[in-house]
């Protein structure tokens, strides 16, 4: 799974999953562009860059809003004149019991999590039809799959991407463009260190493997299918759970 000559752009990359995702790229080849909504995610730009002596460009803004999106593609596409992959991965969590969550909070998760993959999207898949060749990847999670107590807006957003990842496969597949989602499970991250010991206790009691991801295991399947090993692949959701969801 090499990406030389490839442009690569990782929303939600400062850190975690999305950072581990960028780095799996600049290790294949790829020239990134990586967002965050801080100016710190020019720091993170220098310093994968000079790991892996590629081309990374920082970006800051924030990817649910239409202006900001229309500004980081003007970038894009000024600078590199095409996008080859676009992994959305930036999200937030406002957790709490469906009573007694906000109507706000309930809308930040879905405007970040949710609506910025839309608006994306539709960016990159412009390019990308034109180019006929593209590939897309949407970071979902198994709380899409089978809900979570606390996390209604969390849960919603991320079922709301399966399907939007869906229908979007659908319409554009003919082009050579493929989309597809990750569904993570439990991984080690800064969001799971904020959990309680005994509630990571027993979350890790009900994974056949006894242990957390890590962000470089979802990086990997990342990589798979914005590869041409899975040129073939289209509309699918690929869970890495470690086996949770078999129980």
């Amino acid at each position: 799974m090499e990406f030389q000559g490839k442009i690569a752009l990782v929303t939600g990359a400062s850190r975690g999953i999305g950072r581990a995702i960028a780095e799996r790229f600049a290790k294949g080849g790829a020239t990134i562009i990586v967002t965050a909504t801080t100016n710190a995610i020019e720091d993170v730009a220098k310093e994968i860059s000079s790991k892996y002596n590629v081309e990374v460009l920082g970006v800051a803004g924030n990817v649910s809003k239409e202006e900001d999106v229309e500004k980081l593609f003007n970038i894009i596409l000024d600078k590199f004149g095409k996008i080859d992959i676009c992994v959305n991965n930036a999200g937030i969590t406002k957790d709490t019991l469906s009573m007694r969550m906000s109507a706000d909070d309930f809308d930040a998760v879905i405007n970040v999590n949710l609506r910025s993959v839309f608006l994306v999207s539709k960016a990159a898949s412009l390019i990308m039809m034109k180019q006929k060749y593209g590939r897309i990847v949407n970071m979902s999670s198994i709380v899409g799959m089978r809900g979570n107590i606390g996390q209604a807006n969390y849960a919603a957003s991320k079922a709301g991407i399966i399907g939007l990842t869906k229908s979007l496969a659908s319409e554009i597949a003919r082009r050579n463009v493929t989309v597809n989602a990750v569904a993570p499970g439990f991984i080690d991250t800064d969001m799971t260190k904020a959990i309680s010991d005994k509630a990571k206790e027993d979350f890790l009691s009900m994974i056949p493997m006894e242990k957390a991801g890590t962000p470089e295991d979802i990086a990997e399947a990342v990589a798979f299918l914005a590869s041409d090993a899975a040129k073939y692949i289209t509309g699918h959701t690929l869970v890495v759970d470690g086996g949770l969801l078999l129980r």
